[in-house]
């Protein structure tokens, strides 16, 4: 076999292998590595401030190094937010959410699980404020006390769970608190394509190979009619970047099934819509929207200060009516104003024992299923448009990266097989 036969027959190997290495790979740019990998280099993150926005995206330079993270773990932030305006508040409401966690269950188990605390609490309150006067309290005077605490303490507990439900949309932002979790976690990004797409991605990895290789046999052709060096490197720059683009292509379009004859055309994701909102569902309801995030949200977010005046709004009068009828002589023993500052301080520390119940893992598990019902429900009439934009928003702006990445490596294939079989 003639040097030159050998050189043609394996330009459409090589073009296969362009195909599938630049699939291989660019799915895994897609996701790994989940953290930033690389050198952080002083300097840099000024510099990437002047350059074009293109370049400042690249993940990497946006942490003021050279290297890479996962696209779309890169973007979890944003993808949370894509999340929040594209999907979840399409999907439902903070207070739809509240809802379907069951809040009567929420304040049985807050109410079983403070009891002792808020015991504490008082305890712990009454001998830092007044050691003096709570020692020499008689213990039935003290069991007394705690004893209206715990009557008060259901109808306190109902009222709190009521008033965050019918005040939530002022008490928590919900953007925020997605973004933040997906900042946190970006694995959890991944997991919506991986859980549902590892069929998919699989066959792009294999159809990169058959298709790279399909375009090999027009580049015979061509250099047989262009005997020119250049003429392998740039045929692989074209096939590595078409590769990656039906790639990219046929995961998400056409956003609407398309009839071709006996062929029905529709992206690999999109036609499992089903499927990916039953995932999607599952991580937003188990890792994301969940009660103790949101009770974290409450307490700790931008607004907690509402949260806990309104929690707090709701103890004083329980503490005055605990006390019941020996209120007069701890107003008379203790002054008004360190009256007022022990009934201040017990209801503002029971704010945090009010709410610690709500990071119960196990209860949160069970309240999470109802929640993961509704999102998955509505995100399944979700218009396709709009299920589209919630998984491709993602990366779409970093789509450019793939395709560019292609391209390099066409290039530098087809200068490799010049090296090994020299110019047709």
């Amino acid at each position: 076999m003639s040097h030159h036969l050998v050189n043609l027959i394996t330009i459409p190997l090589f073009t296969g292998a362009i195909g599938y290495l630049t699939n291989w790979s660019g799915v895994w740019m897609l996701f790994n590595p989940v953290r930033f990998t690389g050198i952080r280099v002083p300097g840099l993150s000024a510099l990437v401030g002047v350059l074009p926005r293109k370049i400042q995206q690249i993940p990497g330079f946006a942490h003021g190094g050279v290297g890479w993270q996962g696209i779309i773990p890169s973007r979890a932030a944003k993808m949370g937010s894509i999340s929040v305006d594209k999907g979840i508040a399409k999907l439902g409401s903070p207070s739809e959410f509240y809802a379907q966690l069951e809040p009567e269950k929420i304040a049985e188990h807050i109410l079983a699980s403070a009891r002792g605390d808020i015991r504490d609490v008082t305890e712990r309150i009454l001998e830092r404020e007044h050691p003096g006067l709570w020692s020499d309290l008689p213990p039935q005077l003290k069991d007394r006390v705690h004893e209206r605490v715990q009557r008060e303490l259901p109808e306190i507990v109902r009222q709190l769970t009521d008033d965050i439900g019918q005040n939530i949309e002022h008490l928590m932002d919900i953007k925020l608190m997605v973004i933040k979790r997906m900042e946190e976690r970006p694995e959890l990004a991944n997991r919506v394509f991986e859980d549902v797409g590892q069929k998919e991605l699989k066959f792009i990895i294999n159809f990169g190979f058959f298709f790279g290789a399909s375009l090999g046999f027009p580049l015979v052709f061509i250099s047989e009619a262009m005997p020119y060096w250049w003429v392998l490197p740039i045929g692989g720059v074209i096939i590595g970047y078409v590769t990656n683009w039906v790639a990219l292509w046929m995961i998400f379009e056409p956003v609407n099934p398309v009839k071709i004859g006996p062929l029905k055309l529709h992206g690999l994701f999109m036609r499992r819509q089903a499927e990916v909102a039953d995932v999607y569902a599952g991580i937003i309801a188990d890792d994301i929207v969940t009660l103790s995030n949101m009770g974290d949200e409450l307490l700790h977010g931008p607004q907690s200060d509402r949260t806990r005046w309104m929690i707090e709004d709701r103890l004083r009068p329980a503490i005055d009516r605990s006390v019941g009828r020996a209120k007069p002589a701890f107003r008379v023993a203790l002054g008004t104003r360190q009256y007022d500052a022990i009934r201040e301080s017990i209801a503002s520390e029971a704010v945090e024992y009010t709410m610690t119940p709500l990071t119960d893992p196990d209860f949160n598990r069970q309240q999470s299923s109802s929640v993961r019902s509704l999102i998955a429900a509505r995100m399944v009439d979700l218009p396709s448009v709009d299920f589209q934009d919630l998984l491709r928003s993602a990366m779409k702006e970093d789509e450019w990266l793939l395709l560019l990445h292609g391209a390099v490596l066409g290039f530098a294939a087809g200068l490799l097989h010049l090296a090994i079989f020299g110019p047709g």
